[in-house]
């Protein structure tokens, strides 16, 4: 392992180094491959590009103690627009279990997609055909406010991870977190359309009782005076459970399976308010 120049390198040089985590990664690695080989007779390791000196090292291991062949096999590794890769290690990882990413995330992770990256990605994660994957490119350098392919990357990915039917779901949470559909949707996904965005509590009393909207977009933070507040419903730009602001009061019609309202202000400063 140290003769490796990636390694000897930074060995090399007092103001670089590598960490005991790092040097020891490539020798569990290697050791992972010679195990599989003696007890299943494992003899291929497959891995990203940046995996490439870890399967080799492993390769190396099993042939001086088990006098065998092994073998690997690396892929490109598929990078974001950042420049870092799609992996459980960074931040916005897609995982497969609905538990850990459910369907929507999934899907507004892939609707999120840039266009720089959006046809790399059709040709990496579906099954579409060059042609129709040639066409969504045009589609996007002429119309790129459409935004047919990121729509269609997610729709397809969601759609082969999960199925037809929660992918079709999974898009009609996403048009319904800016539409009247958000009083449609039902509690479980509600709270998935709504995490990201910021959220407070108040009592259910208060509600019965009738709470001020001025008073309310002020405590959520949407305003920072009841002035402020009511300028901007008069120039119609709050929104509660997404239909215009046209009451004085916020009360328990307004309420959604019994505990949540949604007030924006503007197109996206959204607010949940959870009744306790």
């Amino acid at each position: 392992m140290i003769a490796k120049d990636s390694v000897k390198s930074r060995l090399d040089r007092p103001d670089v180094g590598i960490s005991f985590t790092e040097f020891s990664y490539m020798l569990l690695q290697a050791y992972d491959f010679l195990h599989l080989y003696q007890a299943h007779g494992c003899t291929m390791q497959l891995g990203g590009s940046d995996q490439w000196g870890n399967i080799t090292m492993g390769a190396e291991l099993v042939r001086k103690v088990a006098g065998g062949s092994a073998f690997g096999v690396t892929s490109p590794l598929l990078v974001k627009s950042d420049g870092t890769k799609f992996g459980k290690s960074e931040s916005g990882a897609m995982y497969l279990d609905p538990e850990m990413t459910s369907p929507f995330a999934m899907h507004q992770f892939f609707l999120n997609t840039e266009d720089s990256l959006v046809i790399h990605l059709l040709k990496s994660f579906t099954f579409l055909s060059h042609d129709e994957i040639n066409e969504l490119e045009v589609a996007t350098n002429e119309r790129a406010h459409e935004r047919l392919a990121q729509r269609t990357l997610a729709n397809e990915v969601v759609a082969y991870v999960h199925s037809p039917e929660v992918a079709q779901a999974a898009e009609q949470a996403g048009r319904a977190l800016f539409s009247e559909a958000i009083r449609d949707l039902d509690e479980a996904t509600l709270i998935q359309v709504m995490a990201d965005a910021p959220s407070s509590t108040i009592s259910r009393q208060a509600i019965m009782d009738g709470k001020p909207l001025l008073d309310l977009l002020v405590e959520c933070g949407l305003a920072t005076s009841r002035g402020e507040s009511r300028r901007f419903i008069d120039q119609g730009g709050v929104y509660l459970n997404n239909l215009k602001a046209e009451r004085e009061t916020v009360d328990l019609s307004d309420v959604l399976h019994d505990r949540y309202v949604v007030l924006r202000r503007g197109r996206r400063q959204t607010h949940l308010v959870v009744l306790a």
